[in-house]
C-alpha cells in the first residue's frame, strides 16, 4: 500500500511539476528566496531552495545533508562531490533542474558507452529518499551552487512542525 501511494506521490509530483514547467531550464534558477512556507523555502519559479545565512541553514537543507549522506553518498561521494562509481550531484545540479532531478531519481537512469555503463537505480518506491527529495534538492542546490562548504552544517534553524506533520504523513506512521 506504501509503495503504491509513494509511486502515485512521485508520479503526480514530477508531471505536475513538468506541466507547470513547460519551458524547463538548463540550470537551475536564482536560489533567491522569494518565498518561506513554514520554514520551506522557494525561489521566483516556486522551486524549493536553500537558505544559508550567518553559518546557519534552514531546516531542510540540515535534513538534506543528513538524508543524501543516508542514501546517495555510498555511490556519489560525499558532499555530492562524485566518486570513481557515480558522478558529482554538486556538479550535476549546475545544469539539471528540478523537474528532471525528480523524474531521474524517482525513474533511475542508465547511460551506457562503449566503455562503461552506469546504472542509477529508480528510489520512487523508496519513502526514505522520495519522503525527503525536496530536502536532498535543496541539500545539493546549495553545495552546486558553491554556498555550503563541506561537511555537517555547524547550525541550522529549528525543525518546523510542518516538517514533522509532512514526514508522519509521507513515512505513514
Amino acid at each position: 500500500m506504501l509503495a503504491r501511494s509513494m509511486v502515485a506521490l512521485v508520479f503526480a509530483l514530477v508531471c505536475g511539476f513538468l506541466a507547470s514547467a513547460a519551458v524547463a531550464q538548463d540550470t537551475p534558477g536564482d536560489p533567491a528566496i522569494a518565498e518561506d512556507r513554514d520554514g520551506k523555502y522557494f525561489d521566483a519559479d516556486g522551486t524549493p531552495t536553500f537558505k544559508f545565512e550567518n553559518g546557519e541553514v534552514d531546516w531542510y537543507t540540515f535534513s538534506g545533508y543528513r538524508r543524501y549522506h543516508a542514501a546517495c553518498h555510498v555511490c556519489h561521494g560525499p558532499d555530492g562531490l562524485g566518486s570513481s562509481y557515480a558522478p558529482a550531484l554538486a556538479h550535476s545540479l549546475e545544469r539539471l533542474d528540478y523537474a528532471h532531478f525528480l523524474a531521474v531519481v524517482a525513474g533511475g537512469r542508465e547511460n551506457v558507452s562503449s566503455s562503461q555503463k552506469n546504472v542509477m537505480p529508480s528510489f520512487g518506491t523508496n519513502p526514505n529518499v522520495m519522503c525527503y527529495i525536496d530536502d536532498i534538492y535543496v541539500y545539493l542546490r546549495a553545495r552546486a551552487q558553491g554556498d555550503l562548504p563541506r561537511g555537517r552544517p555547524p547550525k541550522k534553524e529549528k525543525k518546523p512542525e510542518s516538517f514533522m506533520k509532512a514526514e508522519n504523513d509521507c513515512l505513514g506512521t
